[in-house]
């Protein structure tokens, strides 16, 4: 089990790039949050099996609404802080 803190950057904001991160991560048993940043990126936060953490960062450089031009993961240690998956506004 990994945790993982995934910044997207390019056209990602106004999108629907955070419902689509939702859907998959819940698909893929994934807790956390997504986020839009100020900076006009959106953050992810996740906890999970490492191969389902990566699937979900393939899904959202390659599958996802608008066009994500870099990406930067960090992964952690697992806290198993994280219940769920939300959407924060």
């Amino acid at each position: 089990m990994k945790r993982a803190i995934i910044k997207l950057y390019g056209l990602v904001q106004g999108v629907g790039m955070r419902y689509f991160v939702w859907r998959e991560a819940k698909k893929l048993g994934l807790n956390g949050y997504v986020r839009n940043l100020d900076d006009g990126s959106v953050e992810i936060v996740v906890e999970g099996e490492e191969k389902n953490i990566e699937t979900l960062i393939a899904a959202a450089r390659n599958e996802g609404p608008g066009f994500v031009s870099d990406l930067k993961v960090v992964y952690e240690p697992f806290k198993g802080d994280l219940k769920g998956f939300k959407i924060v506004h």
